[in-house]
């Protein structure tokens, strides 16, 4: 079920949407600009109902503040208003408002348009999904490593826990393509993909395939010992798949790990690479 998060300090305006929309959304509400920043950074909320008119900090501050933040600038949001002037409807478009629900509303007016930017979203995040998976093994990609590094190593800095880039690399693959051939290669490539992914499951954990037969990993709270563990139990699942090698360089196939430790702000994910 998509959530929707209702930032309003009306409790009777934000009772009213709830009981519109929950039959068909996970609803959260809270009262204050503050709490609706903080909210939206902690869920994967698909879609942000945001009043103007509040105390302390408006609306249009807190669109600001979520559109210029890396982790809820691509949430939706629809401000609720009964301001009817052009330049503040101006305003809140100009800011990265995805649409405008005036006050008094109707509820088919706001099921309506919710349920229009609940498919859009849906959509643009599938097919940004594909475009951040490796193909072959369905992890995240390159790309995805890249936009992801600064985002995790930000969460890092806030939680004041350790970072950790670890990087794995298949052992001696090109002789392994040239006995096996390619097709073969990809299937280890594929296995080792898995092997890692199993053992990288916790929501703060991050995998990708970095290029080739290389991969790399994010690891958040792990001290130097505990991480260095982490990765030696994934070094010894991979051999222990039993994948034959070239029996000249090796009886199995293995990987070779290396993994840099850091307290977020005294180096950067780029120099732990």
């Amino acid at each position: 079920m998509e959530k929707i998060l209702i930032v309003d300090d009306s409790s009777l305006q934000a009772a009213n949407l709830r009981s519109i929309l929950e039959d068909e959304y996970e609803v959260s509400v809270v009262q204050t600009a503050r709490d609706g920043f903080e909210q939206a950074n902690s869920g994967a909320f698909s879609l942000i109902l945001l009043d103007v008119v509040m105390p302390e900090m408006d609306g249009f501050t807190l669109l600001k503040k979520l559109q210029d933040d890396v982790i809820t600038q691509s949430v939706p949001v629809i401000l609720i208003t009964s301001l009817s002037d052009i330049k503040s409807e101006q305003r809140g478009l100009m800011l990265g408002a995805v649409d405008y629900i005036s006050k008094p509303f109707h509820p088919l007016i706001v099921k309506a348009r919710v349920n229009t930017h609940i498919k859009l979203y849906s959509y643009r995040k599938q097919i940004e999904h594909q475009s951040m998976t490796d193909q072959l093994t369905g992890i995240a990609n390159r790309r995805r490593h890249d936009l992801y590094s600064s985002r995790r190593w930000n969460e890092a800095i806030r939680l004041k826990v350790p970072f950790s880039v670890c990087m794995f690399d298949i052992d001696h693959f090109k002789k392994f393509n040239d006995t096996f051939g390619h097709p073969a290669g990809d299937k280890v490539i594929a296995s080792v993909a898995r092997t890692l992914s199993s053992h990288l499951q916790r929501s703060t954990d991050f995998l990708a395939r970095y290029g080739g037969e290389e991969f790399v990993a994010f690891l958040m709270g792990e001290s130097p010992r505990e991480a260095f563990e982490q990765v030696k139990k994934i070094r010894q699942a991979v051999e222990a798949l039993h994948i034959p090698h070239d029996s000249s360089v090796s009886e199995w196939v293995t990987v070779s790990v290396g993994a840099s430790v850091s307290f977020p702000g005294q180096r950067t994910p780029t120099a732990l690479i």
